[in-house]
């Protein structure tokens, strides 16, 4: 079995969930894909490339928390889980969550911590420090541990003792780390922000994501410049806390799925059975998925 990790799929506009996040719009002009990009499209691309099974994270081009299209296609197919968008500050955030929750499949949230509040889903700046504030909203971080949601985060290296905080707050809420914490090739790797992780790797309920490996990289296939990344990732969370995510077709404009698929392969010391664990049992074991 193969389980990518990390997907989009979003549907057509309409009056009652219109496109309206102008940066995705353009991000999606320069996509090697339909402009849109459905389950049944995502789903004919994982056929062609040997995937068994995803989860579709997901994908703010209308409101960034209208996830109308996500609970849809998870009901609709039993090979896709979903991944939802909730604001932890709305007035009846905990309410969403339970209502998202009760939808099988449906495995939790994501926060963008890396993106400014008032323009979450549009830029990035490292520099926001927003979650402390939502570390306080306890009533929806009690639901999120009540449903037994999946936490998924994507925060800059930078960000991370904000993140420590957030765990070390609600230690038995399980997380997932998104695409290297945007790290680079020049990101040094046992000094600065990034070594932060290892704090996080004392936590069992923490992994980390090798995805999106095309935009993190300086190169092309096989992206080697982050291969060190992703050895020193699994030095410090072994094998079992390490899960791959292609984020297609979100890397569509610089990267074929096949490639996004297929990297792993070529990274030294990477064993088979190094490559089963990190596309496939790790993410079950870790999101409690049955087989």
């Amino acid at each position: 079995m193969v389980l990518d990790s990390h997907t989009h799929a979003w549907g057509p506009a309409t009056v009652e969930h219109p496109w309206v996040n102008g940066p995705i719009l353009d991000l999606v002009d320069a996509f090697d894909v339909h402009t849109v990009y459905t389950a049944d499209r995502l789903l004919a691309d994982m056929d062609r490339n040997g995937i068994d099974e995803a989860v579709v994270v997901g994908y703010p081009i209308c409101e960034w928390t209208d996830n109308e299209y996500t609970l849809q296609i998870v009901k609709d197919h039993d090979r896709l889980y979903g991944i939802v968008m909730l604001d932890p500050f709305a007035e009846d955030a905990s309410e969403q969550l339970q209502t998202c929750m009760a939808v099988d499949g449906v495995l939790g949230f994501r926060l963008g911590v890396a993106c400014p509040y008032e323009q979450m889903w549009e830029t990035f700046d490292p520099s926001v420090t927003w979650l402390r504030d939502a570390i306080k909203e306890t009533e929806f971080w009690e639901a999120a541990v009540e449903n037994n949601a999946i936490v998924q985060i994507l925060c800059d290296h930078k960000q991370l003792d904000q993140a420590i905080e957030l765990v070390e707050t609600y230690p038995e809420l399980t997380y997932l780390f998104d695409h290297f914490c945007h790290a680079d090739p020049d990101t040094p790797l046992d000094t600065g922000t990034f070594s932060r992780l290892t704090d996080l790797a004392e936590f069992d309920s923490v992994a980390v994501k090798i995805s999106e490996v095309p935009h993190m990289s300086n190169e092309g296939f096989p992206y080697q410049d982050m291969h060190s990344h992703v050895r020193w990732l699994i030095d410090v969370f072994g094998r079992e806390r390490v899960i791959w995510g292609s984020d297609y077709p979100n890397v569509s404009d610089v990267a074929s799925y096949a490639e996004a698929r297929n990297w792993l392969r070529k990274v030294d010391s990477l064993s088979e059975s190094d490559i089963s664990w990190i596309t496939d049992e790790a993410a079950y074991h870790h999101l409690g998925l049955l087989r």
